[in-house]
């Protein structure tokens, strides 16, 4: 088992831990904020545990993932909505 999974964060490629949580896997990246309020206001993780819902992604084209409770796998592509 590889200690290490690659995935892809608005089109650039990271390596990050396996077992990592996509909202980590972005924080890793410097991503401050995964999409945008209905007034424009950036967002991004606030709870870690799935309550919130402020950590919504594109997970391969599936919109409104939520990225802390998602595990990062080799090839994963993570769009953040800003």
């Amino acid at each position: 088992m590889d200690d290490f999974v690659s995935v892809t964060v608005d089109g650039e490629p990271l390596a990050v831990p396996a077992f990592t949580t996509v909202a980590a896997a972005l924080a890793m990246r410097g991503v401050s904020a995964t999409r945008r309020s209905v007034i424009g206001e950036p967002r991004a993780a606030l709870c870690g545990m799935g309550v919130c819902h402020e950590c919504r992604v594109k997970v391969d084209g599936r919109a409104h993932v939520l990225g802390c409770q998602t595990l990062c796998r080799d090839g994963l592509s993570i769009e953040t909505m800003r």
